[in-house]
């Protein structure tokens, strides 16, 4: 393999200074004819210029960090994917990694990041201590956290409004005529799991029923599996069931479903997000959608302006989606 091409050899096939080859591919003013002449030298010599040793020389990296707990998930790829296309659009990359949702590795993660001057942070289901989060104010960082709020940190978050939505999805079920209606909770460790239980419960209280039950599914396939099984035992079974995901609330329906049950004939099931899979027919599930799209807009908007050096105070961003409905639930009364 030969040597790597260096600018000082494309600037003398070009018959221009070293210092005009760094504006050039720098995006600083240079001619329309030096910038011509450059990159036809470049292409030729097959050269490309070195972006990290730029972003010494800047102090900005033009890359993202972004930690996520998992990606079994449907909605993280998607939204992954949509972040992703626009950084990309403003000149960013991304650099993503994924780590248990565990103090200790989720220091190492962060701490290599800042190895990597990247010039923010995006954590998406993951929370950072009060320590991590010091220690990138002191690195100058910005830390946004998406689809995860963390109350008292003083970092930004973007989330759907999960109270609310989750308080439309149980109102839904009881205007359908449901009253034994369960919960199977998301992570009670995850402020997007409590604050969709407190919409479930306020919810059940204003209509003045009582829970058939409230149980943490953990936001894991199988956990929420054999809750579905636990519930569906016995004389006396749920009528509906609102899940604290999609991702749960697809293992609930299979489970049911293996059990002999009919959905929404024996029970309404309903979820949260509205992730592709959902609109399958195989599911068709009434779910709660979350606005991915403004979620991705108002998390770089936030973070891109704290980068760009605007004072950006802490802001909680909570965007409402719809609830849409299809035939895993029963229809509201005289809808």
């Amino acid at each position: 393999m030969g040597a790597r091409t260096t600018s000082i050899q494309v600037a003398r096939l070009a018959g221009v200074s070293q210092s005009a080859v760094s504006r050039v591919f720098s995006g600083a003013s240079a001619s329309p004819e030096t910038a011509k002449k450059v990159r036809k030298a470049a292409k030729q010599l097959g050269y490309r210029p070195n972006v990290l040793a730029r972003a010494m020389i800047t102090g900005k990296s033009r890359i993202i960090g972004l930690i996520v707990a998992y990606l079994d998930n449907q909605f993280y790829p998607e939204a992954l994917e949509r972040l992703s296309n626009a950084l990309q659009a403003q000149g960013y990359h991304i650099l993503i990694f994924t780590v248990p949702n565990t103090a200790d590795r989720i220091a190492g993660v962060v701490e290599d990041l800042l190895d990597y001057q990247v010039d923010g942070i995006i954590a998406a289901s993951v929370s950072l201590s009060s320590g991590l989060t010091d220690l990138c104010v002191k690195a100058g960082i910005p830390v946004v956290l998406f689809n995860r709020g963390q109350p008292g940190s003083g970092l930004s978050s973007v989330t759907s409004a999960n109270i609310k939505g989750a308080t439309m999805a149980t109102q839904a079920l009881i205007e359908a005529g449901h009253s034994r209606i369960a919960h199977i909770a998301g992570w009670e460790g995850s402020l997007t799991g409590r604050d969709r239980q407190q919409g479930f419960e306020d919810a059940m209280a204003r209509a003045g029923l009582t829970p058939f039950a409230i149980i943490d599914g953990m936001f894991k396939r199988d956990t929420a599996a054999s809750i579905a099984r636990q519930l569906m035992t016995g004389d006396t079974r749920p009528d509906a069931i609102f899940v604290g995901n999609d991702h749960m609330a697809f293992a609930v329906m299979d489970e049911i479903r293996q059990m002999g049950f009919s959905i929404p004939a024996d029970v309404s099931v309903i979820g949260y997000d509205d992730v592709p899979l959902a609109s399958w027919p195989a599911y068709d599930l009434t779910t709660v959608r979350q606005p991915v799209n403004r979620m991705v807009e108002a998390t770089l908007e936030t973070l891109l302006s704290s980068i760009n050096g605007q004072e950006v105070y802490p802001q909680t961003i909570e965007i409402e989606g719809p609830l849409i409905q299809r035939s895993s639930s029963k229809p509201i009364k005289g809808s």
